[in-house]
């Protein structure tokens, strides 16, 4: 009998990855996780992917082993979630915000899918990322944020054709997601909240697991020809003009 296939998600302690663990869980995966915080689970590596700014560094490297350790030779997949955001405007932007945005959304995601290049191809897996609305649309204060998801989606692209038919390589691209950090800050505002699913087609604003779902569908043998896909999950935001006036 051969062994159940395995994902590495990182970011595992947010909302939307921790829809994604429970969700590839429940279709027979092996969830190896990893985020800066603490989970119960037995197969969880806690870890800052700041650290993969130098894949050479210590740190990136213990990640490495340990999470292959874990995954025990039957990895198909790496959902590369972890994300770092910060809301400023741009000229109060210091390096050390670029240099942590970069080596979570970007090099991290970079990396990680070379060090595990072998074993995707092996048991011909993918690599996909959850990039953002913010790689096309943006609004002020996410400078940072949204060229790096750009970049993010970009790199997907190019895996894409660099790997070939080695291994697939695809994105979603989620617009506001109803995870534990958002509805928090509309707990006062609930009209505020009622407003923004408005603006939203589907006539409500994203979940964790709606993104969890799609993850799952991109990394399974029944998007076998999908690759190079960034998939728009913006509830149809990304296609309405707004204009208040």
């Amino acid at each position: 009998m051969s062994p159940a296939p395995a994902v590495i998600v990182t970011g595992a302690a947010g909302g939307i990855g921790a829809a994604l663990v429970e969700v590839f869980e429940r279709a027979g995966w092996l969830v190896v996780s990893t985020d800066r915080e603490a989970l119960p689970r037995p197969r969880h590596v806690v870890a800052d992917l700041a650290a993969f700014s130098d894949p050479q560094a210590a740190d990136a490297q213990a990640l490495v082993g340990a999470l292959r350790q874990h995954a025990g030779g039957s990895l198909r997949a790496i959902v590369h979630n972890a994300a770092h955001q910060v809301v400023a405007p741009a000229a109060d932007l210091r390096p050390s915000d670029w240099h942590e945005t970069l080596a979570v959304n970007l090099l991290a995601p970079f990396w990680l899918s070379l060090a595990f290049l072998d074993e995707l191809e092996r048991n011909a897996g993918s690599v996909l990322a959850v990039s953002s609305i913010h790689e096309r649309l943006t609004k002020p204060g996410f400078v940072a944020y949204a060229t790096s998801k750009a970049a993010l989606s970009g790199l997907v692209r190019a895996l894409a054709v660099e790997w070939g038919g080695r291994v697939r390589c695809n994105a979603v691209c989620p617009a506001a997601s109803a995870t534990p950090m958002l509805l928090a800050g509309f707990t006062a505002r609930p009209e505020a909240y009622r407003e923004l699913e408005s603006f939203h087609p589907a006539g409500r604003i994203g979940t964790p697991q709606d993104v969890a779902g799609a993850a799952l569908f991109l990394c399974s043998d029944a998007a076998a020809f999908v690759t190079g896909a960034c998939l728009d999950l913006s509830g149809g935001i990304g296609a309405r003009l707004h204009d208040p006036a």
